[in-house]
């Protein structure tokens, strides 16, 4: 069954970028081949991937003139400007209803997992439309105090792992639904909290 998983890495305070879309806090983390393994193992599940507009923009910048574009999955970019692809890539434009840009996402993926890359607000009209199943944040210890949030939502969540993945605090959450946790029902890897 197809899940739509939100995974990036963030801040202790919350925040995926600084407040010009800086990723430089999450490149000064010292890099441990256990964060690597923990990519790989989730991007093999994966058969599509949906990000927003700045975060296909920073990738653009982050690439370079002429780089080829990373992933070779059908990518969906939610966007109102008009944008172009990469050559080569299966990168599509999006607009509208999320409910109809997840159906195409889904179809696309083909049994595999959704990866929602970047894109915190992208992530919350996911599950404000109840489809998105799980987040996966790789925590890292730094904060930036300001930024583009993690997800400016209130969502229930039930936390299912904490692993330490190198210097980050690797946590998975099962998406229970918009608004505030509801504690009898949330999972725990024990059962209901009593």
């Amino acid at each position: 069954m197809t899940r739509t998983i939100y995974y990036t890495a963030t801040t202790l305070d919350g925040y995926l970028a600084d407040e010009d879309d800086s990723l430089a806090w999450l490149f000064a983390q010292r890099q441990d081949p256990a964060v690597t393994s923990d990519y790989e193992d989730f991007v093999g599940d994966v058969g599509a991937i949906l990000m927003g507009r700045t975060t296909y923009e920073w990738v653009l910048r982050e690439l370079g003139d002429g780089a080829a574009w990373p992933y070779d999955l059908p990518t969906v970019v939610a966007t109102h400007a008009d944008l172009t692809a990469p050559a080569g890539a299966d990168v599509r434009f999006a607009r509208g209803d999320v409910r109809q840009i997840h159906r195409d996402l889904v179809s696309a993926a083909r049994g595999k997992d959704v990866w929602v890359v970047g894109g915190g607000d992208l992530a919350g009209q996911l599950a404000d439309a109840g489809l998105l199943d799980e987040l996966r944040l790789s925590v890292a210890a730094a904060t930036l105090g300001a930024g583009r949030p993690l997800l400016p939502r209130r969502l229930a969540l039930g936390l299912r792992s904490v692993v330490r993945t190198g210097d980050f605090v690797s946590v998975v959450y099962d998406v229970l639904g918009p608004g505030d946790p509801v504690w009898v029902d949330a999972p725990t890897p024990d059962g209901p909290v009593p």
